[in-house]
């Protein structure tokens, strides 16, 4: 090392190349070597994290340190907490568990509404919070959606959770999204309630469910467990009562606090673009007090708070712990899952939301940027992966997101999707155009088109798909996806049969007869073969039994065969015949 490593120079947590080498007084070209012998490859603009600008320094012969004027990402700077402010706050419930297994009825029995009825194909396409007055006191529910695709949008729910109700039908028992809801809830370290649905039904099994249950370690507490269960429906309203109660039971033995004193810490529960609003926000308050006219700071993007309702709708100017409510007045649409700050003046949430973006930045970067051989391999190998390009469009980031993620798994060696722009709103005319030049199919998610842009897609023979339910969007994609990959060419023996004479053999045909030893005989292409090894092909052009020629002739059956080849047939060689499928192959 040189003795610039006396010197230690500072640098931000995240860092592009070009700025890690003006600190470092070095030619670009020089860090971007290095990092090439590190297996790292990015370019002059491209984010680096701070620990690979400290090994890379340390090569180079530098020392460097964390700015220490940096903040922490997505962390407000502690206080010291003030125990006498601390008061009890409602509960937060994530009501999870199988499609169809009625959650969101559940929720509407609960909240005595019918909106269930409305979603399309009777699924939940993105996630709202509600709360509801049980014996005087408030209860959050957050309704998250139960397909398979929106795991990660279940598991961000999870992470915001207090406490996991989890839906169970009576007459369909533990499914893999219920297994998936339940390690979302032990990961987070969430109290469960199970809650059996759909009693009322004739073909409801309550115990065989309760015994389900106990086979994944669940046991019910009539049952001597330690687990919650309730038999409900959401149909009848039977059990309601007494899943609630057993909500704040559970409440009041966890305590679940806040200090409402506090500049206001949250979670973006969803977003989208709204026409005269421009991008807004559904935040659930973690702590802290939430007001009309706050500075935030959500993930990548900030603002100011310009209107605030609760979730029916309402207009109001602040909002406390474990309250849901819907924000405009960011800048852009902040991710689900975002953490949400207050600060005290716009250029401290404008610079957090900088470090935000860039730390995000760096996150995908790394993902890519630290590459192995065997990452390498893969790359020069993906240069056969046949792709289908996509134009996406979602009505909101979650939804889009969780969608994204779907599509991702269907990513083999030969085939994948591949997004070529994303986005949250109606489709545009750019994308048409984009489309167009880039020769991509556009997916719309619960997203209008106007009569204008289905115009212009067919003067540009531009296709566009829409959906309203994430069934059929994934089926289609899944279902193309299959039709770019190759078929297998299967070889399958249809029969072997042992020449015992040969009758007459000419330039390229031979006669002779044999006796089937598996399978059966038939018209078609052979292999011939001699003592175990394959030594040319053929083609059998007729079968006979004494002087008829038969279509066949079957195992143990003696025959005589006309064969065209150009290879010299013996006495004791097996003729194989066989035949080529083509197999379809599957995601």
């Amino acid at each position: 090392m040189t003795e610039t490593l006396n010197s230690k120079i500072e640098i931000p947590e995240v860092v592009a190349v070009g700025e890690l080498a003006a600190k470092l007084g070095l030619p670009v070209s020089k860090v971007i070597a290095e990092l090439m012998k590190n297996g790292i490859m990015a370019t002059i603009n491209e984010n680096i994290d701070f620990e690979t600008a400290q090994i890379i320094s340390e090569y180079l012969g530098f020392s460097v340190e964390l700015e220490k004027k940096q903040l922490a990402p997505e962390v407000v700077q502690t206080k010291k907490v003030d125990l006498k402010k601390m008061v009890s706050r409602p509960p937060i419930v994530a009501v999870m568990g199988h499609v169809d297994h009625g959650k969101t009825t559940l929720l509407d029995a609960i909240r005595d509404s019918k909106v269930a009825l409305k979603e399309a194909g009777g699924i939940t396409q993105h996630i709202g919070a509600y709360q509801v007055t049980k014996k005087g006191k408030i209860i959050t529910f957050l309704d998250t959606p139960g397909h398979a695709a929106f795991e990660s949008m279940r598991a961000r729910g999870a992470e915001a959770t207090d406490i996991a109700i989890i839906v169970v039908a009576a007459n369909d028992g533990i499914k893999p999204q219920t297994r998936e809801a339940i390690n979302h809830a032990k990961k987070a370290n969430v109290p469960m309630i199970i809650a059996i649905n759909k009693i009322d039904l004739s073909e409801a099994n309550i115990d065989k469910t309760k015994q389900q249950l106990s086979e994944i370690g669940l046991v019910s507490e009539d049952w001597g467990g330690d687990t919650i269960v309730i038999p409900v429906s959401a149909k009848t309203h039977k059990g309601l009562e007494e899943l609630l109660e057993m909500v704040l039971l559970v409440a009041d033995m966890k305590d679940f606090r806040a200090d409402p004193t506090e500049l206001a810490t949250g979670l973006v529960i969803e977003s989208h673009m709204a026409l005269g609003k421009g991008p807004v926000a559904t935040i659930l308050v973690k702590n802290g007090t939430l007001q009309m006219g706050d500075i935030i700071q959500a993930g990548a993007t900030y603002g100011k708070i310009k209107l605030m309702e609760d979730y029916k709708g309402k207009r109001i100017k602040t909002a406390g712990p474990s309250m849901p409510v819907r924000i405009s007045g960011l800048k852009n649409l902040p991710s689900v899952a975002d953490i949400v700050q207050v600060f005290d003046n716009e250029k401290t949430a404008k610079d957090q939301a900088v470090i935000s973006q860039r730390q995000q930045s760096s996150k995908k970067i790394g993902d890519i940027k630290k590459l192995t051989i065997a990452d390498l391999t893969a790359s020069y190998e993906a240069t056969n992966t046949k792709e289908l390009n996509i134009i996406l469009k979602s009505d909101v980031q979650g939804s889009l997101d969780a969608i994204k993620e779907s599509l991702d798994k269907f990513k083999t060696p030969a085939v994948q999707v591949k997004i070529i722009s994303e986005g949250v709103g109606p489709v545009s005319e750019s994308d048409v155009m984009m489309a167009s030049s880039s020769n991509a199919i556009i997916i719309g998610f619960n997203v209008s088109i106007s009569a204008a842009i289905n115009q212009l897609a067919q003067r540009e023979k531009v296709k566009i798909l829409t959906y309203k339910i994430i069934y059929e969007l994934l089926d289609v994609i899944k279902e193309a996806l299959e039709s770019m990959l190759p078929v297998i060419i299967n070889e399958v023996t249809v029969g072997k049969l042992e020449i015992l004479k040969i009758f007459r053999i000419t330039k390229s045909h031979v006669i002779g007869g044999g006796k089937v030893v598996s399978g059966k005989i038939e018209k078609g292409d052979i292999k011939i073969i001699r003592d175990g090894e394959e030594i040319g092909k053929g083609k059998i052009e007729s079968v006979k039994r004494e002087k008829d020629e038969v279509k066949d002739c079957g195992i143990g059956m003696e025959c005589g065969l006309g064969i065209e080849t150009g290879v010299k047939i013996d006495e004791k060689d097996i003729i194989e015949t066989y035949i080529i499928e083509e197999i379809k192959q599957h995601l």
